[in-house]
């Protein structure tokens, strides 16, 4: 008996979703359905493709390497359906896209409306992350990345950049004084990040140049906890201006050293593996929050 799709997609789901609930949860099929779909692919195959116990699932030698070429199976399929759907100009399929916390909430959230009603057949997965994923082994599509790209692996288009600002709320300078010079600082509260370093140095002018390097007295591995600790009133911060452009118009935020600060601006770049023509899934993505982050 031939191998079916429907037993390869159970597979390939249960292995990403890390259990058979999971699984039949995400398929919307019953669990029975994906167990019996799992014990038929095994005797078609003659082998144990994992070990399923109560508590875990463990891939066996012959599962990793049967589930690469039913990866790769299932991938041909998903673009053969989108080159179909690129003919009738409608792009279609699953769409993973990944970003830090901040920027999913303030930039690529407010946009899904309208990206929905531009391309109702294209299905989001939205993940977040503070700390870059491995796009294959997340079988992430989209990365979006802010600051300086490191992976040279991977394929980048520029999305735009934002301007960086040291800000803090109205309630922490009228009880701790307004910094007037750099220098200052060394009396403020200053909020940073945990990692990486770079995102700890402030463009700030002076004798270092136009970056000042920091020492936080309290750290986070999130912008947007930083955000929100700074409209709490516990400290300086230094955040991009997409994440603070509505605290500042409401005044929630204010900027302070605008004179002694650097127009330096985080690149943002939209990251992905091409090892084929680009499908019309992702390219719509690309150019939608291209026009959009103008």
């Amino acid at each position: 008996m031939k191998t079916t799709i429907e037993e390869l997609s159970a597979f390939r789901a249960v292995v990403d979703a890390g259990s058979i609930t999971a699984a039949a949860e995400q398929l919307s099929q019953t669990v029975s359905g994906i167990s019996r779909a799992l014990s038929r692919l095994e005797q078609k195959l003659d082998t144990t493709l994992m070990h399923r116990t109560t508590r875990r699932l463990a891939l066996t030698e012959e599962g990793q390497a049967f589930l690469v070429r039913a990866r790769s199976i299932l991938d041909a399929i998903d673009d053969a359906e989108e080159q179909m759907a690129a003919r009738r100009q409608q792009p279609a399929g699953r769409l993973r896209v990944n970003a830090a916390s901040p920027f999913m909430l303030h930039v690529v959230v407010p946009l899904v409306p309208e990206f929905r009603r531009r391309f109702p057949q294209i299905n989001l997965e939205l993940d977040t992350d503070d700390l870059n994923i491995d796009l294959l082994e997340r079988r992430t599509d989209i990365a979006i990345r802010i600051g300086a790209l490191r992976d040279s692996t991977l394929h980048a288009r520029p999305l735009g950049s934002h301007r960086l600002r040291v800000l803090a709320s109205p309630a922490y300078l009228q009880a701790q004084g307004r910094p007037k010079r750099v220098a200052d600082l060394a009396n403020h509260m200053l909020l940073g990040f945990t990692q990486p370093e770079a995102l700890n140095r402030w463009p700030l002018r002076g004798a270092h140049g136009e970056d000042w390097p920091i020492a936080p007295m309290l750290t986070a591995s999130s912008g947007e906890t930083l955000r929100q600790l700074a409209l709490a009133g516990v400290g300086l911060v230094c955040l991009a201006d997409f994440m603070t452009a509505a605290d500042r118009a409401r005044g929630d935020l204010v900027q302070v050293l605008a004179r002694d600060t650097a127009d330096l601006r985080q690149p943002i770049h939209a990251v992905y593996y091409r090892n084929t023509q680009l499908s019309a899934r992702i390219t719509s993505f690309l150019d939608f929050v291209s026009e959009h982050l103008g």
